[in-house]
């Protein structure tokens, strides 16, 4: 949906700008992140007053945030560089060392254990998902695009690495403190906004200045801010009450449920590439999840003195 949202104009129609759309996705964020806190407190004057001392009074809790909100912001500003100067297949195929990283810096900074089938899983994952969406690799953009596929693939490249570490990192901020989860994204939240706002400003004010910060918006435009905002609201309910690795697991699933609807709803064609995908997706979940077996170390004899 993304990448057919900055490839694809109606006639007359300009390109949104990829910047403004990641300042609104993290200004609705922290909207929806509000309203659950004011759902949760009942009272308005209760909901203030957890404002207040949760995030006004701890500007100190929101600076934790700095580092991975920065990160995010990088990674979705390169996104939308990568989608907009890359083939859909090398985008795909190179946008799954998301998975790879993200193993990584757990291992680096949770301190995880991954054995050797765990591992295997992964790199079973990275294939399994690069069949699955080798059905939409076949779409060209329009003749008049102009790309850059050094840049695109410099860009999805420090996107990985940049989602892995702020991921890992975000993790072990909500599982190591108290603080509110939601109280945790609208900190995100802020900090994000900031960095999109500066990023915003300083290498798109040109167009800002000559079309206006809602240029090129339409309906899928929206949808994609909607998305983007309400996704990673969802991704932080995974990362609270599971981890970052397993996430990745979850977006493959739904990777392939949600093809499984385009089948039944809007005509898609399944392809073997599409099946052989999903089974290598669904044995590599089920090889990840299987429990490691202990190696049982057998009794030392004891010598009993004469």
């Amino acid at each position: 949906m993304m990448r057919y949202s900055r490839i694809v104009q109606k006639p007359g129609q300009s390109m949104y700008i990829a910047s403004t759309a990641v300042f609104l996705a993290e200004v609705l964020k922290i909207i929806a992140c509000l309203f659950v806190m004011y759902r949760q407190q009942r009272y308005w004057s209760k909901f203030i007053l957890v404002v207040r001392n949760e995030i006004l009074g701890k500007p100190a809790e929101t600076a934790k945030m700095l580092i991975p909100s920065s990160l995010y912001a990088l990674q979705n500003n390169l996104l939308y560089v990568a989608l907009s100067n890359l083939e859909a297949a090398t985008f795909q195929v190179t946008y799954q060392m998301k998975i790879l990283s993200t193993a990584i810096f757990s291992v680096v900074l949770l301190g995880r254990s991954l054995s050797r089938s765990k591992w295997l899983a992964l790199v079973l994952l990275m294939i399994g998902v690069t069949l699955v969406q080798s059905q939409s690799m076949s779409t060209p953009p329009p003749d008049d695009t102009v790309q850059s596929p050094f840049i695109g693939l410099v860009a999805v490249i420090t996107s990985c690495i940049s989602s892995g570490f702020a991921g890992c990192y975000f993790e072990k901020i909500l599982k190591t403190s108290e603080t509110s989860m939601w109280v945790r994204n609208i900190q995100l939240g802020i900090s994000g906004a900031f960095f999109s706002l500066v990023g915003m400003l300083m290498y798109d004010m040109q167009p800002l200045r000559q079309g206006g910060m809602l240029q090129g918006y339409d309906w899928l435009t929206w949808v994609v801010i909607g998305n983007q905002a309400l996704g990673g609201l969802l991704v932080a309910i995974v990362v609270k009450y599971a981890d970052v690795i397993l996430k990745s697991f979850a977006t493959s699933i739904s990777l392939i449920l949600s093809s499984a609807i385009s089948f039944y709803f809007f005509d898609f064609q399944l392809s073997m590439q599409f099946v052989v995908g999903a089974c290598i997706v669904i044995l590599a979940t089920y090889n990840y999840s299987v429990p490691d077996k202990k190696v049982l170390t057998p009794p030392t004899a004891t010598t009993k003195p004469h």
